[in-house]
């Protein structure tokens, strides 16, 4: 445990676990992140060799900066040449030793290094294998995906972006949601594990997860016959559910969303002839007069500031929302002060704080244990755990940065 990490409050549901990692950008790992967090020892497999140095993803710049030590805390990092039978023969002997192996490379990689399901579960029958590709089994499954690809095509850009204009959304959410729903399934192939003492194949898929995330609208044109309309043109299912331009040209999102609300909010701004409108008396009224009530709203709020704002709709009980940074939540009181967030090393020993998974467990939030891992830092003690000499580790660990001659 390095310097910068707190120990766990409480036994952890998946202490005891082994978790064999093969992935990289965010899919693959969000679903080691979520069991290493629940307590799991997740071992993360490197390839090093022909000019491979690890997880590229250690060396993305841009928006690609902070996936490594977002989505790999609480994991080992072991480095081996996969393309040698030494280091091939190392990995399968870790994967011996495992109770879950997780994978998001391209179809047919692993197959190609004898690492797929088949192969494997001759070795480990009780081996849980997770698979987070682009597509599950289907006309599209040998296509290249990414987040970008699956929104487009799955409807989400097109309902987040206005008409004609489509737009990805602000974060990798199908990478992250299809990381967890890959885990999910690791979960229940685990209790299923207890009952019939064999492991299984798990998929999951940016595709699919993308369908999962639009189907409410898919739903409502089930429901109405109307196809849903993208997202800035919809037409709301609230009267006042909007981002207000105030003082100082700031910006706050408030919400008036019942009948109840619709009152309280007239009471506490002294709308009395708002109140006593007859055309505004329940919200699917107050949607249809949307085209006068809004302008209305605007310029009787346009001479607050937003920080006035925010204590008006607190004091009374109303939603709002700051329009927020993701930088700015470094700094979140309500973040700082409940343990959301925690101290972390990153790899070139830079300290910073990390967000922690969104539950808590016997009302405490799960720690980091580990900080995110150096490349091959655990290649060591992992290797001489599986019996190898001092010499044949040395070998097998040269080409690895961290090694420890």
């Amino acid at each position: 445990m390095d310097s910068s990490t707190t120990k766990a409050p409480q036994t952890l549901p998946y202490s005891g676990v082994r978790v064999v990692e093969f992935t990289h950008m965010v899919m693959g790992p969000t679903c080691g992140m979520l069991l290493a967090d629940l307590g799991a020892e997740v071992i993360k497999v490197e390839h090093i060799g022909q000019g491979k140095q690890g997880d590229s993803t250690r060396e993305l710049k841009g928006s690609g900066a902070g996936f490594f030590p977002m989505f790999n805390r609480n994991k080992k990092s072991i480095a081996l040449n996969l393309q040698s039978p030494e280091g091939l023969e190392a990995a399968l002997k870790l994967i011996e030793t495992a109770d879950v192996m997780s994978e998001n490379f391209k179809p047919g990689t692993m197959k190609k290094l004898g690492l797929d399901y088949e192969h494997l579960k001759a070795l480990n029958p009780r081996l849980i294998y997770v698979s987070h590709k682009g597509f599950l089994p289907g006309p599209y499954d040998n296509r290249t995906a990414l987040d970008e690809v699956v929104q487009m095509m799955g409807g989400l850009a097109y309902m987040t972006g206005r008409p004609g204009d489509p737009l990805r959304a602000g974060s990798s959410v199908n990478d992250i949601m299809g990381g967890l729903f890959g885990a999910i399934g690791v979960m229940a192939a685990l209790a299923q594990r207890h009952t019939t003492g064999l492991g299984q194949e798990i998929q999951s898929a940016l595709f699919e997860n993308n369908v999962f995330l639009v189907a409410q609208h898919m739903m409502q044109f089930a429901v109405t016959g109307q196809a849903a309309a993208p997202m800035p043109a919809r037409i709301s299912a609230w009267g006042i559910y909007d981002i207000f331009k105030v003082k100082g040209d700031e910006q706050i999102f408030l919400a008036v969303v019942t009948d109840t609300a619709w009152e309280i909010f007239c009471k506490a701004f002294k709308f009395d002839d708002l109140l006593n409108d007859e055309r505004l008396k329940t919200n699917n009224q107050r949607v249809t007069q949307r085209a006068w009530m809004m302008p209305t709203l605007r310029e009787r709020l346009c001479d607050f500031s937003a920080k006035e704002l925010a204590a008006r709709f607190e004091d009374f009980g109303l939603p709002f929302a700051p329009i927020t940074k993701p930088e700015d939540l470094f700094e979140d009181p309500h973040l700082n002060a409940n343990g959301g967030l925690q101290d972390i090393e990153l790899p070139n020993g830079k300290k910073t704080k990390a967000v922690l998974l969104p539950f808590t467990m016997n009302g405490q939030r799960l720690n980091i244990r580990l900080s995110p891992p150096k490349l091959g830092q655990h290649s060591r003690e992992l290797l001489k755990e599986l019996g190898y000499s001092e010499e044949d580790i040395s070998s097998l660990t040269q080409l690895s940065p961290h090694r420890k001659d």
